[in-house]
């Protein structure tokens, strides 16, 4: 009897469901409304699938009614791909939206460039079209497809394991490895011509340079990056642009994400790592932006020359540091790093450091937006585990026509561990140190009054940058650090603007006024 009176409830339950006209509906009649009118997918590189995309079909009619007919005008040829209220296809049939509601359509696209143009670039476009006839309504798509060089590891075609760089060994002698290649020698000269994409680790082989020409655009998947192998050398050959916006002669290191939402997004990719006996580096008119580290150094080359010397360059959206040299021996001129989940600049491990005209600022709110960590970070020592730490000599560190600044009252801070060399010393520089607590009163590494260690140091003043949030990092008119440099001096900041041969300013821009919004 139970079971009877089981059987007897669920075929009320379906006559009186297939009795509802809850879902019985009249077609549309051209009376949609879409939340766009054209939806554009951005851009992405051939044969790389773009994010998903979407747009909302309101009825805002008092009635329920089915959308006779949802399809694409380029049919089952269609490089979009639709899903369509939860069901993916190219075309669709009585799609029903309810009385004063809406429904979802995704788009998604990959597109292979050159089954359509011999060019670089290829507007590719379709629309989705609502029903038909007199009542046809439609959404255009469009993408920007860009063909691109394509660099990545090989893969074994028997075990399907894809090729690995060794960086090493661990404490228990295992390999430590990382999915990487070898560039090959037809491959050390990036050009302009089209963006390069890489995935995985691109080596720079011992003995061998890669050049890259002015105007290169290097884009990075996941964990990817560029690696100078021992004896290898990186020479990034930007030049100054004509366009601040466009940069058409910077060289632009970024991740391949090209879309807008990710354009400042941190940690995107890995870093560009210049390893130990790497040799001979030289970047100029650069931007480095959304990676993990920007510049990571393990050691100097041991010559007198600075195994890096970077100038002209910007380096952004660091998710953990900008630079991060470790017994380095760099020279800066016209450098500007900001914005980093950790520090902007970490001189670590002692080493060799020269900056001149150079811009570091931190005002990153990655993560908990609290960073502990300040803005330049200089040490001596490094903790290998919980009980070893090395310690190396700082040789020097010298900082002139410099601002350290951020959204932190203490953006200067020093590591130093007794027994080997500290040597460093800041001249007409603007830092932001406000100890309040007086933490570190009577340190003499913090004397600012000492001028063996600190020469025509402007503290705790506003340097008026433009919008430091946006990495807009030239300063106004009202800067504290205007025409206070130190003279004489010659050259260009690292927009070509001649510096003042009597009033330079401090960092890395010559003032200007700006521009008031309206």
């Amino acid at each position: 009897m139970r079971y009877l009176s089981t059987l007897f409830l669920l075929a009320v339950l379906v006559l009186w469901s297939s009795c509802r006209n809850d879902f019985e509906s009249n077609p549309s009649t051209g009376n949609l409304n879409f939340s766009t009118d054209t939806l554009f997918l951005d851009t992405v590189f051939t044969n790389i699938g773009s994010s998903t995309y979407s747009f909302k079909v309101y009825n805002r009619t008092s009635d329920d009614f089915t959308i006779p007919a949802i399809a694409l005008e380029r049919g089952e040829n269609s490089n979009y791909r639709l899903n369509v209220d939860g069901i993916p296809g190219k075309s669709f049939e009585n799609i029903q939206v309810l009385a004063k509601d809406s429904i979802f359509v995704f788009v998604e696209t990959t597109t292979d460039i050159t089954n359509q143009t011999a060019d670089v670039e290829f507007l590719y476009t379709d629309r989705v079209l609502f029903d038909t006839g007199g009542n046809q309504q439609d959404v255009d798509l469009v993408t920007l497809i860009k063909d691109a060089v394509f660099l990545f590891p090989s893969r074994d075609a028997m075990t399907g394991e894809t090729e690995t760089l060794l960086l090493g060994l661990d404490n228990e002698n295992n390999e430590i490895r990382i999915e990487g290649f070898f560039l090959e020698d037809d491959q050390l000269n990036f050009t302009n011509e089209k963006p390069y994409v890489v995935y995985g680790y691109a080596a720079i082989p011992s003995g061998k340079t890669l050049t890259i020409d002015a105007g290169a655009r290097i884009h990075f998947h996941t964990n990817s990056g560029i690696i100078a192998a021992n004896g290898a050398t990186l020479t990034v050959n930007g030049e100054l642009s004509t366009d601040p916006e466009l940069l058409e002669n910077e060289v632009i290191f970024e991740s391949d994400r090209l879309e807008p939402g990710f354009s400042d997004i941190p940690g995107q990719w890995g870093t560009i790592w210049l390893t130990a006996g790497s040799t001979g580096h030289s970047i100029n008119h650069a931007t480095i932006k959304n990676a993990t580290v920007g510049i990571l150094m393990d050691s100097n080359d041991g010559g007198s020359d600075p195994t890096l010397t970077i100038k002209n360059t910007q380096i952004y959206n660091s998710s953990n540091v900008g630079l991060l040299a470790r017994t380095g021996n760099v020279l800066g001129e016209n450098l500007v790093i900001n914005n980093a989940g950790q520090v902007s600049l970490n001189c670590s491990l002692g080493g060799t450091y020269n900056f001149n005209h150079c811009t570091f600022t931190n005002y990153s709110s990655i993560g908990t937006g609290f960073r502990e960590l300040p803005t330049v970070l200089i040490d001596n020592n490094l903790r290998v585990n919980e009980t070893d730490v090395v310690v190396a000599d700082l040789l020097e560190a010298n900082f002139t026509n410099c601002i350290i600044y951020g959204n932190q009252d203490l953006e200067l801070i020093f590591s130093k561990i007794d027994g080997t060399a500290f040597n460093y010393n800041f001249k007409n520089c603007l830092i932001r140190f406000n100890d309040f607590g007086d933490q570190f009163a009577g340190n003499p590494l913090y004397d600012f009054t000492n001028t063996a260690l600190y020469e025509n140091i402007i503290l705790n003043e506003e340097p008026d940058f433009k919008t430091p949030l946006e990495n807009m990092l030239s300063i106004g008119e009202n800067s504290a650090a205007n025409g206070k440099a130190s003279i004489p001096t010659s050259g260009t900041d690292i927009l070509g603007t001649l510096r003042s041969t009597t009033a330079p300013d401090i960092g890395a821009y010559e003032s200007t006024a700006f521009e008031e919004e309206n």
